[in-house]
């Protein structure tokens, strides 16, 4: 019995056509590149509330926001108002400028709290941030 070694393509057919090899290809790296891009990056969301006479400071070193929920963090890192309190008590910059970023829909009372420990624990430079119109 004898074998065929090699198995030869029909009559008419010399190579194979790789276009739709190029075209999976293509569709896979689109969809990669769609989907990689839905990653969200972790951060805070501040709606700032809107001010005509509102300044630029470059020089802000401690930053405290209000998250819209009434969160608050310092720098970036989510803290309680005992938490808050305790830091700025063994806080020994207390010429360093201080930036208050709250959302618009945060409450009026939280950031009137926040501002108040600020004062009580010695900080003269407190700013609130806000975007021109």
């Amino acid at each position: 019995m004898r074998f065929k070694r090699h198995i030869e393509l029909e009559h008419g057919l010399k190579q194979i056509d790789i276009a739709p090899l190029i075209d999976m290809v293509f569709q896979l790296l689109i969809f990669f590149m769609l989907t990689s891009s839905f990653i969200v990056q972790q951060g805070i969301r501040v709606n700032l509330p809107r001010a005509i006479t509102s300044e630029i400071t470059k020089q802000t070193q401690l930053q405290i926001s209000i998250s819209s929920e009434n969160v608050i963090y310092l720098n970036e890192r989510v803290v309680t108002i005992q938490e808050l309190k305790d830091f700025l008590k063994n806080f020994d910059h207390k010429d360093t400028p201080v930036l208050i970023k709250a959302d618009r829909k945060a409450l009026l009372g939280r950031v009137v709290e926040v501002w108040d420990i600020l004062r009580d624990s010695g900080m003269s430079h407190i700013n609130i941030a806000t975007t021109q119109q």
